[in-house]
């Protein structure tokens, strides 16, 4: 019996989607990077505070993006429900909300103490006055004694809710650019790549602290590394999906013929601002504009690796 496959672009998870991965990726690696970096390499109060406020705005504006497309939105309660991780093991969205869940609670526990210090928190006028009730400073207190504790269960949750992203994807068979272990990989390496172009042009462009050039520099290489695993990674993908399934090679023909995603993505996502920062990393800057630059393609090209795998994702009906 002959069987005709009929593929097709799939339309359901488009930019909308694509933005939900982004932040999600990015608001976990924020947070897991800044409260790193507090831990062991730096007690730095600014950055925490911006990471832990970047990563909760970041996981509560994509989480919102996947709210508002719920075809039944009362069924969000069964996934906030942590046993519906043990009672469907491969529903990975379940997993993914309780990571996203806990990773936004410890990111806020963490950053209570700072915020109890810093003078612009303390004069807003209702957040002072909440800062100062019993149970929170009793609270902070707490926090401050396990300090170590709970910044590890949020940069745990964090990396968590960074693999999640690939997971997501690649637990859909029927779309062979999707159901590839790479996806994880790649979702997860471009989280973090993405978190440190995000902290660099916040030290650049905000904190501006002479103190941190250590650090600056610290992130500057990792992202030039990240970067480079990334292009490999890419390439890979482009051997595996000329030389796959049928499904497979058509989504190689949408990604490698399309200008926004060999442009803009490759080209000013991935190899500009990766020459960017070799630069800086071999010969220092005398203007700090290219890495702010750097970042911001870091930045852009990240959400166009979503949004063009989202575009890209072929699948096939056996009829």
């Amino acid at each position: 019996m002959e069987v005709n496959i009929t593929y097709e672009t799939q339309d359901i998870w488009t930019w909308w989607f694509a933005v939900y991965l982004y932040t999600g990726g990015l608001g976990a690696a924020v947070v897991a990077v800044t409260f790193f970096t507090d831990m062991y390499l730096k007690a730095h109060r600014n950055l925490v505070l911006w990471g832990a406020g970047a990563g909760f705005v970041l996981l509560s504006l994509g989480s919102l993006m996947l709210f508002w497309h719920l075809l039944d939105h009362l069924a969000v309660i069964h996934v906030f429900n942590p046993l519906a991780m043990f009672n469907q093991p491969m529903a990975w969205i379940a997993w993914g909300t309780q990571f996203i869940l806990w990773m936004m609670i410890f990111a806020v526990l963490y950053a209570i103490p700072y915020a109890r210090v810093t003078p612009l928190f303390q004069n807003a006028p209702l957040l002072g006055k909440a800062l100062e009730w019993g149970f929170v400073v009793k609270l902070s207190d707490f926090v401050e004694k396990y300090r170590k504790l709970f910044g590890w269960l949020a940069v745990a949750t964090g990396v968590g809710v960074a693999v999640y992203t690939g997971l997501l994807l690649q637990s859909f068979p029927a779309v062979a650019l999707w159901a590839n272990p790479g996806v994880v990989v790649l979702f997860t390496v471009s989280a973090f790549s993405t978190a440190m172009a995000f902290l660099l042009l916040i030290m650049y462009t905000i904190i501006k602290d002479d103190a941190d050039e250590h650090l600056r520099v610290l992130y500057e290489r990792s992202d030039l590394g990240l970067i480079g695993a990334e292009l490999l990674i890419i390439l890979s993908f482009f051997f595996y999906l000329q030389r796959g399934p049928e499904s497979a090679m058509r989504s190689w023909e949408i990604l490698f013929t399309d200008l926004g995603w060999l442009i803009g993505f490759i080209g000013f996502g991935l190899i500009v601002p990766f020459f960017l920062e070799l630069k800086g990393v071999i010969k220092g800057w005398t203007s700090h504009a290219p890495i702010i630059a750097a970042s911001i393609f870091v930045l852009v090209g990240g959400y166009l690796l979503r949004h063009y795998f989202m575009y890209a994702g072929v699948y096939a009906y056996p009829w």
